[in-house]
């Protein structure tokens, strides 16, 4: 073979690399320059290239102990719900892309069944349920794909981690499941935020803090990136393939949370955040934050953002963390001699 032909070769391979690695990683910044990632249908709930498709929601352990989580970085949507203790818990919300695997696995709270009506019937993988709730997950317009109804080759145990913190879901073979039986699940929609440039105005910032009684995040605005990349507990948030979690769209959703009828198994009480009604909160994205309203008629609406004159606030095409919390959080102004937060 020439010397010529070897080096278009090596040139197309060369392509062909870098076009496989921007596909497997949502997040970076090549991969939203590629022409026809921009021109594939976007999803609904994050803007990110794949379209819509069934929607999968898994309830991720967010405790110390269940670092590094696997599979987040692939989510449309990510949820912070406060749980027994002042700790938090993830629901991870998947359709642009299902990840092979998402854990570590753990169990349903009585706040997921408000906050994900507005999805539709989703399809719902958890660790278990605690015996008094169990009624309420049957009522439920979702369907049940949790761990007590599936084989351990699909809610696995990674020897790697210690119980309770071990289960990870094989989310592949689920969503094979769901085919093979013609199981029918809500498809991605529009809910209730749309997707475009950013508004005037907004506070530039360099970073945010988001505190539950016993956990916190931090968010720090990446230039590079073009994203929000998060700590949890003062670490940075690795997910076991190594990325550094973070959204485009990080949103903090005031609500009242207050404690529910529900107890875990060493008496703990269950707390529910209200996320149907109106409220408060903020938008960020692009290295500012935006006052924002936000409003949920019922179950069934998706959840829209407002300024304060009313005008609609969009969001950042990519993937969004929302954090339920009843604190303010605490924002962190730009250096005077920080470079801009435009995003690159």
């Amino acid at each position: 073979m020439s010397f010529k032909r070897l080096a278009v070769l090596a040139t197309a391979v060369g392509s062909l690399a870098i076009v496989i690695v921007a596909l497997f990683s949502p997040n970076s910044s090549l991969t939203q320059s590629l022409p026809f990632v921009h021109n594939a249908p976007i999803n609904s709930i994050s803007g990110l290239a794949g379209g819509d498709g069934p929607v999968l929601v898994v309830k991720v352990d967010d405790t110390p102990e269940s670092h590094p989580q696997v599979g987040l970085e692939d989510a449309d949507i990510v949820y912070i719900e406060q749980v027994e203790g002042g700790l938090t818990r993830l629901a991870a919300v998947f359709s642009s892309h299902i990840p092979e695997k998402v854990g570590p696995v753990r169990s349903a709270r009585i706040s997921d069944i408000d906050l994900f009506a507005q999805y539709g019937h989703v399809g719902f993988a958890f660790s278990g349920v605690q015996k008094r709730m169990r009624p309420v997950i049957n009522s439920a317009d979702l369907q049940d794909l949790g761990a007590e109804n599936h084989s351990a080759k699909i809610f696995t145990n990674d020897v790697a981690r210690t119980p309770p913190y071990a289960m990870v879901l094989r989310a592949d073979l689920l969503m094979q499941f769901v085919g093979d039986n013609h199981v029918q699940l809500a498809t991605s929609k529009n809910m209730g935020w749309n997707f475009g440039g950013a508004p005037t105005g907004g506070v530039a910032i360099s970073s945010v803090h988001l505190a539950w009684p016993a956990n916190s995040y931090d968010a720090h605005w990446s230039v590079q990136e073009g994203r929000w990349l998060l700590d949890h507990a003062h670490s940075p948030d690795v997910a076991s393939s190594g990325i550094q979690l973070g959204p485009k769209t990080l949103v903090i959703q005031n609500v009242s949370i207050t404690d529910s009828i529900y107890k875990d198994k060493v008496g703990g009480v269950t707390p529910f955040s209200a996320t149907i009604g109106s409220g408060t909160g903020y938008i960020l994205r692009d290295g500012k934050y935006f006052a924002a309203t936000w409003s949920r008629p019922d179950a069934a609406s998706g959840t829209t953002w407002k300024s304060s004159d009313g005008k609609e606030i969009p969001f950042a095409k990519g993937q969004i963390w929302v954090a339920l919390t009843d604190k303010a959080p605490v924002f962190a102004p730009i250096a005077a001699d920080a470079p801009s937060a435009k995003a690159k």
